[in-house]
């Protein structure tokens, strides 16, 4: 907007150009016509021949002889009254796709039609519009851009929706047939308007069958233009504009960015995936409404398996990176797309914790890969990090490599934390479902606690005893079976150790007894015979749970121990950290 000073310098030189051309017929003025702050000294019987609106004022004033008239509401303010008084006149002046909606409007205002004066000004404008300005892309959009500030006369005229057809029916056109190059400048041309005719133009687009991708492509750069600061740019003017608070400024925005998404393409896949993530790092900066984000946040959730690590850090971080900006929305697009492949599983009759689709698997290694990112991140908690991993189901993760990546990288970012709290972080990790070298690297890990290293240990000892080979997954609930069943054994031979411990410490003494004591304990002994019956009977019992055969485990009798050396792997260590 120009300033007081050079608005003032503009109406004294439309008062003065007005003057030249009024006086040259040195007939003198007999009416001052007010149009804002500045004044015209005119003719009336020059006006009244073409204004009908001038002529009733003139008659109906209750005057005698009138030499004021107000015309401040006139539309277009002093400048286009000039040149409507020019046109009363009969002076020359030039029509533009800059002011024709504005004359026609005035023309409109001072009811200068064809009904009082042949080829009036309404006329003429009406001429311009359809003849002239309404035949190109550019014209039609400079033309609805002037009409912003002539509402709603211009909206009553039908100006503007005569330019959003005009202007949606050539866009569409141009997007399929080129005219010149760069071949998006019509989306450039679009974007100089304000987001309400924007809007309609898009709409009107929609209605003519407009491709989404078309459709995109103009919002992407409409939104870029008048959104940059908080849409891509990640330092300098963003950083700048997120310490500050700006009222007023994020008020505009927020509307803005509202309105953005309201008009987004219905499609699934109609916007690219890291503009999406982009529009909600921004609905969350500017605290838009809920309504606004969920929408987003179900827009990506939809297209989940596409997206990237990078897509899903610009909804976590800060526009410098530095910190941790937002965690619900991920975990409320993950927990959204979860939802909706359990809804896909039971449809189709099938069992969503053991049998995953390839999207899913997909999302499962983005999310993993994810938590390894923000794992570095101080003020990441244990329960966020958790409760974002735990929202993949078990069956996603074939291996668990990338997720041990993830936890070995938050206990090395918190050294601090105790015994506890680092089994609470490998909670959500399944031990057995390790890579050889992923075990390999966890039994040498000392970050780890220890229930997970003896886990890796005892995990390698069952494969090579078992001699499966190392690059065959096992199924996680039968080796988990198998590992339950041999902790079982492994404990009731524990517990005839120390029975058989007890029976050679009685021995020994009773070799430590003389001969009379020797005979005192062997007549002691024939009374006690069925307590030792009992006892050996039970030893008995534990030597026949060690059966191989009866619990179904495999015969190792023929196994040759001195063949093997598990000093140490045989395969490179497997370095994460």
């Amino acid at each position: 907007m120009a300033s007081p000073l050079n608005g003032s310098n503009r109406l004294s030189l439309a008062m003065e150009r007005t003057g030249q051309w009024i006086f040259s017929q040195d007939i003198p003025s007999d009416v001052v016509v007010q149009v804002g702050e500045a004044n015209f000294s005119l003719h009336k019987f020059m006006l009244v021949a073409k204004s009908n609106r001038i002529r009733k004022l003139i008659m109906e004033s209750k005057k005698p002889d009138l030499t004021r008239i107000d015309l401040s509401d006139v539309p277009g303010g002093p400048e286009t009254f000039e040149k409507a008084a020019k046109f009363c006149y009969g002076v020359n002046f030039e029509i533009t796709v800059h002011n024709v909606a504005a004359l026609r409007c005035a023309a409109e205002y001072l009811e200068m039609t064809e009904k009082y004066c042949d080829n009036n000004l309404t006329g003429r404008t009406e001429d311009f519009l359809s003849q002239v300005a309404l035949m190109s892309l550019s014209g039609a959009i400079v033309v609805l851009k002037s009409c912003e500030d002539l509402l709603p006369m211009a909206e009553d005229l039908k100006i503007v929706q005569k330019c959003v057809d005009v202007a949606a029916s050539k866009a569409s056109i141009e997007a399929k047939f080129p005219s010149r190059s760069p071949t998006n400048w019509w989306t450039e041309e679009l974007s100089i308007l304000d987001i309400e005719f924007f809007g309609r133009v898009i709409s009107a687009m929609k209605l003519r069958g407009g491709k989404s991708l078309t459709v995109s492509s103009a919002i992407i750069t409409y939104a870029e233009k008048w959104l940059r600061d908080i849409v891509r740019d990640r330092s300098g003017p963003a950083a700048k504009l997120a310490a500050s608070d700006d009222s007023d400024l994020r008020l505009q925005q927020r509307e803005l960015l509202e309105s953005i998404v309201a008009i987004l393409p219905t499609e699934k896949a109609a916007m690219p995936i890291n503009f999406l993530c982009c529009l909600l790092r921004s609905a969350t900066f500017v605290k838009a409404s809920s309504a606004c984000k969920t929408e987003l946040e179900r827009r990506i959730s939809s297209v989940l398996e596409h997206v990237t690590v990078d897509d899903l850090l610009v909804l976590s971080f800060t526009y410098d990176g530095e910190r941790l900006f937002d965690l619900e929305s991920v975990r409320r697009i993950i927990s959204g797309f979860v939802e909706k492949e359990k809804s896909v599983a039971v449809f189709n009759a099938g069992d969503f914790r053991e049998v995953c689709s390839a999207e899913m698997i997909r999302v499962a290694k983005t999310v993993d890969a994810y938590l390894g990112e923000i794992a570095t991140c101080v003020e990441l908690s244990i329960s966020k990090f958790n409760g974002i991993a735990n929202l993949i189901p078990k069956g996603a993760r074939k291996v668990d490599d990338d997720l041990y990546r993830a936890i070995d990288i938050y206990l090395k970012a918190h050294p601090n934390l105790d015994e506890i709290e680092r089994e609470k972080v490998c909670s959500v990790m399944d031990a057995l479902k390790l890579s050889y070298e992923a075990r390999v690297h966890a039994s040498q890990n000392k970050r780890l606690p220890v229930q997970i290293v003896l886990h890796a240990l005892y995990y390698d000892q069952l494969k090579l005893r078992s001699g499966v080979d190392e690059n065959d997954v096992q199924d996680a609930i039968t080796t988990r079976s198998q590992v339950q069943h041999d902790v079982s054994l492994a404990r009731e031979n524990e517990e005839l150790r120390t029975e058989l411990l007890k029976m050679k410490m009685y021995i020994t003494d009773l070799q430590k007894t003389g001969s009379a004591g020797i005979a005192t304990t062997s007549s002691g002994k024939g009374g006690g015979g069925p307590k030792k019956a009992t006892f050996f009977s039970s030893v008995s019992k534990k030597l026949g749970k060690l059966n191989p055969f009866k619990q179904g485990s495999k015969d190792t009798s023929n196994i040759i121990d001195d063949g093997v050396d598990i000093s140490k792997p045989r395969r490179r260590r497997f370095s994460i950290s």
